[in-house]
């Protein structure tokens, strides 16, 4: 009987240690690269499997459908784990028109999109905004707006040239969307922020220096680190057209309310923010700042909650691309066993924001 019990024991410590195991308590919707099989039901499951998560002691993991059903375990009807080829092949066929809308110079209608994926046009536009998280449509516009702001950037280039380049069939649609993709007006991006201003503050906080800028739409800068000039360089450096003006009287409620908010993340932050980015990343930043304090979050996992469960690489960029600390939280990512990641402005500041995060969340009241 002890010997019995010490086979279980060290099953389950086998078990629990499994990282597939812990993809499989999360139900990680992205982990399709294995199977789990209970032994009590004789069943196989998918790891986003929706059914009451079974005891570790009665768990067996498989790569494959096939290697599970030779080992005598039939199919879950929940998860449907023997049909995930034909999900997968609905996943190709949604990234192969992506690649399409990236490569194309104009729209491409939904019907064709469609035709050419062998779809009916309204299951393809369900599938595609599943498995991406945007439509054809929203897709496309990020698409432009990424390759808008890169035909900005190109010196020989003028604003004209570029909305053709990025694939606007005419400028009054361009302009239409301007603010949204590019935070300010394309004039002013192509000169850096020229005509752009900018109030900013430094301030000191728990986690050394805070750099705090805001235009006339909100908050659009909270950067920290150890040396303040440099902190204002960086500003510069991003807008270095734009006209900066040391913040007043009035700017010290921004302050304030910044301060708090990082010495104090789990209360609301009330005041608006100028978010400049593509339609994916301002995405990934509002499913960062629908995490509650105190809980962390992996790339996959985040990218599951967009609706797109293979773009973790695409968040990882996202995450480093946001430019406002601790209000849009992307020290709340860390790696899927729990280590911490990369963090823009230093690992031990996310390991102290994360400390004080649980420390926070472990004193309040119920």
């Amino acid at each position: 009987m002890y010997q019995l019990d010490k086979k279980n024991d060290d099953h389950t410590r086998l078990v629990e240690n499994d990282p597939r195991w812990q993809k499989v308590m999360s139900r990680d919707k992205s982990a399709r690269d294995f199977v789990f099989a209970v032994q009590s039901t004789a069943i196989y499951c998918l790891a986003c499997c929706p059914a009451r998560r079974p005891n570790p002691e009665n768990i067996s993991f498989y790569n494959t459908p096939a290697e599970a059903e030779a080992a005598g375990y039939r199919a879950c009807k929940r998860c449907k784990p023997d049909q995930a080829d034909a999900g997968d092949k609905i996943r190709n066929l949604i990234e192969q028109a992506c690649r399409r809308i990236e490569l194309a110079e104009e729209n491409i209608p939904l019907a064709e999109l469609a035709k050419a994926a062998g779809l009916s046009p309204f299951y393809f536009q369900r599938q595609f905004k599943a498995i991406t998280g945007l439509t054809p449509k929203l897709y496309a516009r990020t698409e432009r707006a990424r390759r808008m702001r890169e035909a900005l950037t190109d010196k020989d280039s003028n604003v004209t040239q570029a909305i053709y380049d990025a694939g606007f069939q005419s400028s009054s649609r361009f302009y239409h969307h301007a603010d949204d993709m590019l935070g300010m007006s394309p004039t002013a991006f192509k000169k850096g922020g020229k005509n752009m201003e900018i109030r900013f503050a430094v301030a000191e906080c728990s986690l050394g220096s805070v750099l705090i800028g805001a235009t006339s739409k909100g908050i659009c800068a909270v950067t920290l680190g150890d040396d303040p000039e440099e902190l204002v360089q960086n500003l510069q450096d991003r807008f270095p057209q734009a006209e900066l003006f040391a913040g007043d009287k009035e700017f010290e409620t921004h302050i304030a309310a910044v301060i708090a908010h990082i010495e104090n993340p789990a209360q609301d932050f009330d005041l608006p923010l100028d978010i400049q980015g593509t339609i994916f990343q301002q995405k990934v930043w509002q499913a960062l700042r629908d995490i509650p304090s105190g809980q962390t979050t992996s790339y996959s996992d985040l990218a599951s909650r967009i609706g797109q469960p293979k773009a973790s690489r695409a968040v990882a960029g996202a995450c480093g691309a946001n430019k406002i600390a601790v209000i849009i939280p992307c020290h709340r990512v860390v790696r899927n066993n729990g280590d911490l990641s990369g963090y823009r402005w230093g690992v031990e500041r996310k390991r102290a924001l994360l400390i004080k995060e649980q420390q926070k969340a472990q004193t309040k009241p119920d």
